[in-house]
């Protein structure tokens, strides 16, 4: 039985983890951004500034998407909740369709440079 729980949960590892190396783009799609916004995309990097449509090339779908209330200067605001092995969250707050807050308790999302 601890044999098959072991198996298990070794088969539902490899299937997410393929699940977050699968390509979310081709070449094509992404070939006209900015050099470092397709190194970004390339390594499912995400990084403020990106577009909500370079946010998905680099990581996919979010888990929820939450419209927030406009900016004191009407701007619209949406949040992307993207949850990964059931205990990271990564909050992307877009204003007018631009990342511009990168909020997670995920090690390694927010890169100094």
């Amino acid at each position: 039985m601890r044999k098959s729980l072991v198996i298990f949960g070794a088969l539902l590892l490899v299937i997410q983890l393929g699940c977050i190396e699968s390509a979310r783009y081709s070449p094509d799609e992404i070939k006209g951004f900015p050099q470092p916004i397709q190194d970004h995309i390339k390594h499912a990097e995400v990084a403020t500034g990106m577009t909500q449509q370079q946010v998905r090339y680099a990581w996919g779908s979010p888990s929820a998407i939450n419209i927030l209330q406009p900016t004191e200067d009407g701007k619209y605001r949406e949040e992307w909740t993207f949850t990964r092995s059931g205990i990271f969250k990564t909050k992307l707050i877009f204003i007018d369709g631009k990342l511009t807050h990168i909020i997670t308790n995920e090690p390694g999302v927010i890169k100094n440079d």
